[in-house]
């Protein structure tokens, strides 16, 4: 089969996170047609996680194609790029505090980016409540997604934007992320200014960092008062379940947790002692590094489908970067297959590099060294 032309392609994507909602938007500034599919049942049934960080020399740039820069600078916090960071006696070591108007780095919530996004594209766009089953069919094309229900839809061209765990991905390569080793648990703080009062002014406006080489938190401001900690530990897989516990098991955790943090800081401690709620277990997997597979003319993958690696600030901005870099190939291209090749000659050194420079990363996350320059004291936010 012939390679159809962009302009007449059926073109899926697979996942409306920031990567496949912004490869629809600029795909649609450019008069082309796409379908995204999701499997929520609608954009707000679900919590949209944390805090992130969109740098000017990609995700910004991914934002300017798509037309939305301005708007995303309406909502973004600059004061959120504020960073601090502890020792576990509770000790300052480091504190970066932004320039003012410095736009490098400025902190959005990730509801409140996608939301920007959804509202950009054509009504209809997205199918919501569209679970993804399997991709079959010749690598030339077309494909048929196979969902959940039963259902089935053919594409000239499937864009894997599904995740860590993608479907997608099975289509072009048998590789499955693997566990860092490293495991995050979740902990929620609304009212920040009224109720945590005394961690409002610990944390500042951004964020803060403590780690003792075994076991971190990490602590992110959200809008609207909130704020996220992240538990940073390097566990088994299981050990909720090791340990007797339940994920709903908030008190038993709890104590478990103080347990090994018993020799930090009372007034650090609050951030495991004071959460509003339950904690959420987020085990960190990454792809091998690095990541390749063979190339079909009617599959490209993009973001963590295409190269998971450990949330050290560079998830969501390659995902957004590659989504503009696939839609502009597929708009400048004269056949599919040409812009998928394209894209990919870009994407994969790109990423591999990057995945190198992060193998093991996780592990900084649990650094005691003290930062030694403001570029790596901004590490560990995605």
């Amino acid at each position: 089969m012939d390679s159809p032309t962009p302009a007449s392609a059926r073109i899926s994507i697979v996942g409306a996170g920031p990567g496949g909602l912004t490869c629809a938007r600029i795909l649609q500034r450019h008069g082309m047609a796409v379908t995204v599919y999701d499997r929520d049942p609608d954009a707000g049934s679900r919590n949209q996680g944390g805090s992130l960080d969109l740098h000017e020399d990609d995700g910004q740039l991914a934002l300017r194609e798509a037309g939305l820069l301005e708007e995303f600078f309406a909502l973004a916090r600059l004061e959120g790029q504020e960073m601090r960071q502890f020792d576990p006696s509770g000790r300052a070591l480091a504190h970066h505090l932004p320039d003012e108007g410095e736009t490098a780095r400025p902190e959005i919530d990730r509801g409140q980016l996608r939301d920007l996004l959804v509202r950009s594209l054509s009504a209809g766009t997205i199918q919501w409540g569209r679970n993804l089953a399997s991709v079959s069919g010749p690598a030339e094309g077309p494909r048929t997604l196979t969902f959940t229900d039963g259902t089935t839809i053919e594409a000239d061209l499937v864009i894997g934007a599904d995740g860590a765990f993608s479907r997608v991905r099975a289509a072009v390569s048998p590789a499955t992320p693997h566990y860092t080793g490293v495991s995050f648990l979740e902990a929620w703080f609304d009212d920040m200014e009224g109720a945590h009062a005394e961690l409002s002014q610990l944390v500042g406006k951004g964020s803060a960092h403590i780690a003792d080489g075994e076991r971190g938190l990490f602590a992110q401001r959200n809008s609207g008062g909130h704020m996220r900690v992240y538990v940073m530990r390097r566990v088994p897989v299981d050990w909720i379940a090791a340990n007797g516990l339940h994920p709903e098991d908030t008190e038993g955790i709890r104590a478990h947790l103080l347990n090994e943090f018993a020799a930090w800081s009372p007034r650090i401690l609050r951030m495991i002692t004071d959460n509003d709620g339950t904690y959420v277990d987020r085990p960190l997997f990454a792809l091998p590094v690095p990541h390749t597979w063979d190339h079909s003319p009617s599959v490209a993958l993009l973001g963590d489908a295409a190269h998971l690696m450990p949330p050290l600030g560079v998830g969501v901005n390659l995902a957004m970067l590659d989504a503009a870099e696939l839609a502009l190939a597929l708009v400048g291209a004269t056949t599919i297959d040409e812009a998928v090749r394209s894209y990919e000659k870009s994407m994969l050194p790109r990423s591999a590099e990057t995945a190198r420079m992060l193998e093991g990363g996780a592990e900084h996350l649990l650094s005691v060294d003290e930062p030694d320059e403001p570029e790596r004291f901004r590490q560990g936010r995605d």
